[in-house]
């Protein structure tokens, strides 16, 4: 055979097999868009889990879930906490990937704390207002609903921290800490990253203390729509793709286009970061890293993270691009090891709620734990 047919034989094989791969991509994009066509935006709804606003400060609300079985946990009740950066909607995303809703039906009680919407009235507030003043009142208001005694928290992300602040601050009102993807110690492990983690810890300590400032006073808070770009830039070819080739590999499935629609839902529902926290945020913590040096001052105390003196439990993401795992597990380092627990889910930053592995992982690794160290009885 003349090397003209053999190079004619392999083109056309060639040829074939990228029509071929064209025409089944084509298919699986006809197939979501029709799917799509079908959804109404009323399909598309989060945090459904009915609860009741039960105390209020200034614009932050700590609200109650209503029980979803008549049995009751033999543990006090749950305050959850998450951060400023994005709505704790995220643990309530639909009812099979729900933590809120796991925990209940273990017959937990359990509170969430919403920031409500910051506006530039707000730029002036510190983490010392929201970890001393808002998270402290919520926490004073659910000790006195729980008899004066002692409650457990439950902190996510920069919620955690705030979390673990406040229970350093003040042990005493705490039974149990328990954390997800949570940064304490803002520098890590950076000689042993994997490729695409720790890039947000980067980006922060190549900026000087006058950038920092100055991108927030330019708005007066950190706008929701700058977070989201900067998350959305730690991973840009998944960020550009999602839409097209994302959807289309889904290929119509109702059930997972839903799934990834209240996702992007939830994404996109980013409120903005009051300026004064924001600066101290990145700072203090991701430029200066004093919470684990131990200089970090809230209120004029010191956070001592030894003084944390209760059960603790630490889940961490082992492929999470936001909180590299050496930044959480940093909190070993500081807690009694007879009081500390991890548990290392398979997953990314956000699939330690949203992913269905996770609700028999962490939902239920949580649960477990809150009744193991936090039963009533015994104490």
């Amino acid at each position: 055979m003349a090397n003209s047919d053999i190079i004619n034989a392999e083109f056309t094989e060639a040829y074939g097999v990228a029509w071929q791969q064209m025409m089944d991509e084509g298919v699986k994009a006809v197939k979501s868009n029709d799917t799509l066509s079908k959804i109404d935006q009323r399909d598309v709804q989060i945090a459904e889990t009915p609860a009741d606003v039960v105390f209020r400060v200034d614009k932050v609300t700590l609200s109650r879930y209503r029980p979803l079985t008549k049995k009751k946990a033999d543990v006090p009740p749950v305050i959850i906490c998450y951060g400023l950066f994005g709505r704790q909607t995220m643990i309530d995303l639909q009812e099979d990937r729900s933590l809120v809703r796991n925990l209940l039906n273990d017959g937990i009680d359990v509170y969430v704390v919403d920031w409500g919407n910051p506006t530039r009235a707000d730029q002036f507030l510190t983490l010392d207002d929201y970890i001393n003043g808002y998270l402290r009142d919520c926490v004073d208001y659910l000790v006195g609903q729980n008899g004066g005694k002692p409650i457990s928290m439950f902190g996510i992300c920069e919620g955690g921290t705030f979390a673990s602040c406040l229970v350093a601050l003040e042990p005493e009102l705490f039974s149990g800490l328990s954390l997800a993807i949570t940064p304490i110690d803002f520098v890590g492990d950076p000689d042993n990253f994997w490729p695409g983690e720790g890039f947000l810890n980067k980006w922060a300590q190549n900026m000087t203390e006058a950038e920092v400032n100055e991108i927030i006073d330019t708005h007066g808070n950190m706008p929701g729509a700058l977070t989201g770009a900067i998350f959305s830039s730690l991973t840009p070819m998944a960020s550009m793709t999602k839409y097209n080739l994302g959807l289309a590999r889904l290929e119509g499935d109702e059930a997972a286009t839903l799934n990834f629609l209240r996702m992007e839902k939830w994404i996109a529902d980013r409120p903005d970061h009051p300026g004064a926290a924001a600066k101290e945020w990145f700072n203090l913590l991701y430029r200066e890293n004093r919470l684990t040096a131990g200089t970090l001052e809230l209120g004029g105390r010191t956070v001592n993270l030894g003084h944390i003196s209760c059960p603790v439990l630490n889940i961490y993401a082992e492929q999470d691009h936001i909180v590299p795992v050496s930044c959480t597990k940093a909190l070993g380092k500081h807690v009694r090891p007879k009081l500390y627990r991890e548990i290392g889910f398979s997953g990314g930053h956000v699939g330690v709620f949203v992913s269905r592995k996770a609700q028999g992982v962490v939902a239920k690794g949580l649960s477990d734990w809150l009744k193991e160290t936090q039963n009533t009885k015994v104490k």
